[in-house]
Order: C-alpha cells, then sequence, then structure tokens
C-alpha cells in the first residue's frame, strides 16, 4: 500500500546550513494498516508523513503507493493521486466563513457528480462522523473534536484508501480523543482504510495502531508490530514511551523505594515478571506454593490489552528456599515467563537516591 524506500528530506537552514529532517528512512504500511509512527517534538515524524502525498518532496528516497511510484509523477498526476490520500490536522483547518456543509463539500469543488449527489455525499459523510445534524452549522459553533469530525468527513470526501493523520488528536482533551481514535478504527474496519497516525503521545498508538515505528533525529529507532514494540523495545527512547502509556516502571520505582513496601527477609528475592498471552490465565502464583513451595507476594501488577492479546507485569516477593526458589523461577521460564531478578544492591541505590532527592 505504503512503501517508503530510503526517503532523506533535507532543509537549508540559516547561514546554508543543512537541516537533515528525515533521514534514510524505510518503511512499509500494509493494506488496512493502523500504522503509527511517534517521536518528539523535531523527530522528523511530521515531515516524514507530508512525504507519502508528497506534500513534501524527498531530497532522496522513493515513495510508493499503490504501486504508483509518485515521486516521478508531474504535478496533474500527483494531483490525481492525492485524491485517495486524505489528510487531517491538529488545528483542523476548516474555513471559518463557510458552514460545516460547505468544508466538508469543498474538495468536491470540480468533481464529476452533480449537485444532488453532492449533496447527499456530504450529508452522509456527516452521519459517517456522528455531525449529522450539524450540516449548517459554523466551526465556531463546534467544539474541538467536534471539528476534528468534520476535517475527517472532509478527508474522506474523495473516498481516499489512506488517510493521514498528523497529531490530529494533539489539541482534544482525553475524553474527546479517545472518541476520535474510536471514529478512525470504526472506519478503518467499516471502509477499510488504511491509517497512518503521527504523534508524541504513545497512548494514542497503544489505543488504536496495530503497528509502530520510532522516530529520533530524523531516523527510524525501531519498527514493528504493537505487541513486538510494547513487549520486547530495544531501544531507550522506545521503553520511555512506552512507560507514558503503561506506568508500569514508575509504579515499580515507587515501590523499590520505600522499605515498608518490600520488607524483604533473607533469602527472599525480589523478581519482576513479564508474560504475554495465554500465561497471563495461568493460576501461576498458586502454582508456585503448590508445586514449589514457594510464596509469591505480590507487590505491584499489571495488564494491558494489546492486539486483543493480554500483556502483564507483575513485581513478587518470592520466599522460600533458595533450592525451592530457584525451581519456581525455572518452572516460570518454562512456561514464557521473563523472569528479572532485582538485587538488593539496585534496591539500595533507589532508596538512596530518593532520600537524596
Amino acid at each position: 500500500m505504503i512503501d517508503l524506500k530510503n526517503v532523506s528530506v533535507t532543509f537549508s537552514g540559516d547561514q546554508q546550513k543543512e537541516i537533515k529532517a528525515v533521514q534514510d528512512v524505510s518503511l512499509r504500511v500494509a493494506e488496512g494498516d493502523v500504522y503509527g509512527i511517534v517521536g518528539y517534538s523535531g523527530a522528523g515524524k511530521s515531515t516524514l508523513v507530508r512525504t507519502i502525498n508528497l506534500l513534501q518532496r524527498p531530497t532522496n528516497g522513493q515513495v510508493v503507493v499503490n504501486n504508483k511510484i509518485l515521486t516521478n509523477m508531474n504535478e496533474s498526476e500527483l494531483r490525481n493521486a492525492r485524491k485517495k490520500i486524505g489528510m487531517i490536522f491538529q488545528h483542523f483547518n476548516l474555513m471559518d466563513s463557510r458552514t460545516i456543509f460547505d468544508n466538508v463539500a469543498f474538495p468536491l469543488k470540480r468533481s464529476t457528480l452533480t449537485k444532488k449527489e453532492i449533496n447527499d455525499k456530504v450529508l452522509d459523510l456527516l452521519e459517517l462522523v456522528g455531525l449529522g445534524d450539524k450540516a449548517k452549522a459554523y466551526p465556531s459553533q463546534l467544539s474541538g473534536g467536534q471539528k476534528q469530525r468534520v476535517a475527517i468527513a472532509r478527508a474522506l470526501a474523495n473516498d481516499p484508501e489512506i488517510l493521514l493523520c498528523d497529531e490530529a488528536t494533539s489539541a482534544l482533551d482525553p475524553k474527546t480523543t479517545s472518541s476520535i481514535l474510536a471514529l478512525l478504527k470504526k472506519l478503518n474496519k467499516d471502509l477499510n482504510l488504511t491509517i497512518v497516525i503521527i504523534t508524541h503521545e504513545m497512548q494514542v498508538v497503544k489505543e488504536i495502531c496495530n503497528k509502530v515505528a520510532v522516530m529520533e533525529d530524523g531516523y527510524v529507532i525501531e519498527k514493528g508490530s504493537l505487541l513486538e514494540i510494547f513487549t520486547s523495545p530495544q531501544n531507550q527512547l522506545t521503553k520511555d514511551f512506552i512507560n507514558t502509556a503503561t506506568h508500569v516502571d514508575q509504579g515499580i520505582e515507587t515501590v523499590l523505594t520505600h522499605p515498608t513496601l518490600l520488607n524483604l527477609k533473607e533469602n527472599d528475592v525480589l523478581a519482576k515478571l513479564s508474560f504475554v498471552g495465554g500465561s497471563t490465565s495461568e493460576p501461576l502464583i498458586a502454582k508456585l506454593n503448590n508445586s514449589f513451595q514457594v510464596q509469591g507476594n505480590i507487590l505491584f501488577g499489571n495488564v494491558e490489552i494489546l492486539q486483543d492479546t493480554p500483556v502483564g507485569t507483575l513485581l513478587l516477593v518470592l520466599s522460600g528456599s533458595t533450592e525451592k526458589i530457584a525451581e519456581a523461577i525455572d518452572y516460570l521460564q518454562a512456561n514464557e515467563v521473563t523472569v528479572s531478578i532485582i538485587s538488593t544492591e539496585y534496591i539500595e541505590e533507589r532508596q538512596k537516591k530518593e532520600e537524596g532527592e
């Protein structure tokens, strides 16, 4: 569907200094994907998404959409190709002097549709995004979420196969963001709409995307399925982003810096357990006690559902004989549970740091 091949974008800055906004990025977005591109401000993600419809022409590389090389097209060919690539923005970009109906109808001005066909189509689109009663209203009369719904309806006017979303929820409150993401998810499912979402919020990626790429300084530093990225991040920046959406690390840090919560005794082992899929439904703690005479005291727990797959984290104090605890850990690992032992030295270091602050 979308194939970016070694795409780079370089701008000329002050004093003839070059700014490398995107550097040698290769990405493939399959039909029906909801692909998230996440990164902090200045990472190059917005520049990258604008190369998909060539609003930003790459300095180097090739952009292929639906097996057509957009970077080889002339302006006339490009205008036609762009009709199948809708785009929505952070600040909606609506025309304040026009009604909601006219805003949605605007992309159809030069279409071959009759006036009645345009009228019917616009009203259908407004119904689709939940604004069937707002056709005669003006943008100033709508909330931020409603404005974004209008922008989505307008982006769908030419029946696009791809929808590009550039920080489309950044100006919205959390509740409104959830409703817009739910709408995008519905459009992806009902219309088989391929969606590319640019965001700095990993929570947005977690809620809607099936694939994700992480950008830093113009490079894609990590990419994969949502499940792969969340369960096995390779880069520290990716781990930091994930933590903003799950808060697992903060929860564990809170426990580690409070000795009264730990209350470790001799031979006790503090362990972090991470598990995916079927193992989350197993009565692991009961099994440790029944089969190995090892007690597991849960200090922290978290379960996420990612792409219909449970992903969990537990912080446990394992109590029992050294030999039995070792057997219990072997059992957990054999059952696809990742076990990380947290040393007492690490705990003491965290506690000293907390006291110093």
